[in-house]
C-alpha cells in the first residue's frame, strides 16, 4: 500500500512550490490507490506563525488536493501535528544516544559563534563534524562523570548525530538515479534542541517510519539531507522509504528559484490564496481571479512531462497520466503569461451560464441589474477575449451603461463631414424596424448602405463609437439586439448632439 505525506511547516503562507510538492504527492497516491497524509511539522516553535496551519489546509483544499489522513481528517497514525508527538521523539533520541549513533553537545551558542568568527578571519568555515567534534565540549570528549554533573546542573545541550568518517554512500533517487555522498563532507546535525524538541531531521524520520510512509516525494532542497536521513534509518534498523526529489521552480528570468520578490517585481502571485499578516497583504491566485483547475494544471506541467502534446488536464486525467519517471531533473522556469493562458483555456471551456454566475456579483457590486438571458449571451460572446472573469467589465461595460464620452483618437478618425446626417438617417432606418434581432437589423442596414453606395466604414465606425464610446466590442448588431431598440436610438441621438456641437 502506497502511503505518502505532505509535511509543511506553519511558518507563513504556502508557496506554489510547496503546492506543487503536495500535488505531486497527491497524484502519485491516487494513481497507485494509496493514502495521502497531511502532517504539520511545527517543532520549530520560534518560527511558528498564527493562522499558517489553517492557511495551508484551506489553500490546498481550494486547489483540490484532498487528504485521507490529517489534523482535520483524523486517522490511525496520529497525532498529525509534531508538537503533539514530543514524548515519541524523546524515546527514539535516547535509543540513538545509547547505541552510540548520537552524542550530547554542551557547547554554548556564544562559543560556537566565536569559533565561526575565528574561522572567517582565517578565510575558513567552521563545521561541527567528525574532525572538530574531537576538540569540542561534548559527551565524546569529556568524562562520563563530568557529563552526569552537567546533566544534574541542568546544563543546556543539544543531541547531535555522530556522522561516520569517510564512508561513501550510494543512494537511489527515483528521479535522479544513483547519488553519491562522502560522509566526511557532512556535518553532525542537531537532532534534539535544548528545549527538548526534535529538529526536522529526527522528527521527520521517526514520523515517516511510524506512519508507514512508503515514498518521500519532496523538493530538491532536501537532497543534501538524504545521506543523514538514510543513516538514521540505518541506525534505527528500519527500512527506508523510496525517495524522489523534485526539481526547483525557477524565476521567470535570471538565476535561482522562484520567490515572492519575483512576484512583486513582475506582478503575479506566488501563493495559492491571499495571505494577510498584520498590515501585510500578499496576493493569491484565487483572489487574482484564477480558477483552481488552471493553477493545478499549470503546476503539474512544471517539472513533469506527460509524454504527449496534451496540455489541458483535469484532475482525474492528471491522476491517470502521472508518473514519477516522467519528472525531470532540471529546474522548470515559471512563466506568468503561460499561467494566464491556462486560465483562459479553462474560462473558454465554461458555459455562458457558468461565467454569468461568476460575473454577476461584480455587476451587482457596481449597482447594475441585468437580464440573466442577456448576461449569459454576453459572457458567451466575450469569453474568448479575456483571461479572467474580472476582465469582462472592460469588454462589456457598454452593454450596461451608455458612454458618457468618446475615444478622442477614434472619433477624429471616424467622424467626417456628413457623419451627423448619416447617423440621423440611420436613426430613421432603425426606428422603422419592428424585428430588432441582430440578423434582421443587419440585413436592413446593410441593404440601405449598399443601395446608397455609402461605404460601410462611414456608417459602421461612427455607429460603433456611438454605442460603445470606443472602436472596440463585438459585432455591432449583436450589441443593439442586447441593449434594445430604445437604448440604441438614445445613444445615437446623444452621439449626434455631441458631434454637432464640435
Amino acid at each position: 500500500m502506497v502511503r505518502v505525506r505532505f509535511a509543511p511547516s506553519p511558518t507563513g503562507p504556502l508557496h506554489i512550490g510547496g503546492v506543487r510538492t503536495a500535488l505531486f504527492n497527491y497524484l502519485f497516491a491516487k494513481k497507485n490507490n494509496g493514502t495521502m497524509i497531511l502532517r504539520i511539522e511545527d517543532t520549530d516553535q520560534t518560527r511558528y506563525v498564527e493562522g499558517a496551519e489553517e492557511y495551508i489546509m484551506d489553500s490546498l483544499n481550494w486547489c483540490g488536493v484532498k487528504f485521507d489522513e490529517g489534523i482535520r481528517e483524523g486517522g490511525d497514525f496520529g497525532p498529525y501535528r509534531q508538537s503533539e508527538r514530543r514524548d515519541i521523539y524523546e524515546k527514539y533520541a535516547k535509543q540513538l544516544l545509547n547505541a552510540g549513533y548520537a552524542y550530547m553537545a554542551f557547547d554554548t551558542p556564544e562559543e560556537l559563534d566565536k569559533l565561526r568568527t575565528v574561522a572567517e578571519q582565517n578565510k575558513d568555515l567552521f563545521v561541527y563534524n567528525y574532525e572538530s567534534r574531537k576538540h569540542l565540549k561534548n559527551s565524546l570528549t569529556i568524562s562520563n562523570d563530568e557529563v552526569q554533573k552537567m546533566l544534574a546542573d541542568n546544563t543546556p545541550y543539544v543531541l547531535r548525530f555522530k556522522m561516520p568518517e569517510n564512508r561513501v554512500l550510494k543512494l537511489n533517487d527515483i528521479i535522479r538515479g544513483e547519488v553519491k555522498f562522502n560522509t566526511s563532507e557532512l556535518d553532525d546535525k542537531v537532532l534534539m534542541k535544548t528545549d527538548g524538541l526534535p529538529t526536522y531531521h529526527l522528527a521527520n524520520i521517526v514520523d515517516d517510519h511510524l506512519m508507514e510512509i512508503t515514498h518521500v516525494i519532496r523538493g530538491e532542497e532536501w537532497l543534501p539531507s538524504l545521506p543523514l536521513h538514510f543513516l538514521l534509518y540505518e541506525a534505527f534498523g528500519w527500512k527506508a522509504p523510496e525517495f524522489a526529489h523534485l526539481p526547483l521552480i525557477l524565476k521567470p528570468t535570471g538565476k535561482g528559484k522562484l520567490s515572492k520578490r519575483d512576484g512583486d517585481k513582475l506582478g503575479f502571485p506566488v501563493f495559492p490564496t491571499q495571505w494577510i499578516n498584520g498590515d501585510d497583504v500578499y496576493r493569491g491566485y484565487r483572489e487574482d481571479g484564477y480558477f483552481p483547475e488552471a493553477v493545478v494544471n499549470m503546476l503539474a506541467l512544471l517539472g513533469w512531462n506527460p509524454g504527449t502534446e496534451q496540455e489541458i488536464f483535469n484532475m482525474d486525467e492528471l491522476i491517470q497520466a502521472f508518473s514519477l519517471d516522467r519528472v525531470g531533473k532540471s529546474g522548470s522556469r515559471f512563466d506568468p503569461e503561460k499561467t494566464k493562458w491556462f486560465n483562459h483555456q479553462y474560462l473558454i471551456r465554461k458555459s455562458g451560464k457558468e461565467i454569468a454566475e461568476l460575473y454577476m456579483p461584480l455587476l451587482m457590486g457596481k449597482g447594475i441589474k441585468t437580464n440573466n438571458v442577456n448576461l449569459i449571451r454576453i459572457c458567451d460572446m466575450l469569453k474568448e477575449r479575456v483571461n479572467f472573469v474580472s476582465d469582462l467589465w472592460e469588454e462589456s461595460y457598454f452593454f450596461f451603461q451608455a458612454p458618457n464620452n468618446y475615444d478622442e483618437a477614434f472619433l477624429k478618425k471616424t467622424v467626417k463631414e456628413g457623419t451627423p446626417e448619416l447617423m440621423n438617417t440611420l436613426i430613421e432606418k432603425l426606428t422603422d424596424i419592428i424585428d430588432f434581432t441582430a440578423a434582421n437589423t443587419e440585413s436592413v442596414i446593410k441593404l440601405w448602405i449598399e443601395s446608397s453606395e455609402i461605404g460601410f466604414g462611414k456608417v459602421m465606425s461612427p455607429f460603433r463609437l456611438a454605442l460603445v464610446g470606443a472602436g472596440k466590442g463585438p459585432h455591432v448588431f449583436d450589441i443593439i439586439e442586447i441593449i434594445g431598440k430604445e437604448d440604441t436610438l438614445e445613444r445615437l441621438k446623444k452621439f449626434v448632439e455631441q458631434i454637432e456641437k464640435r
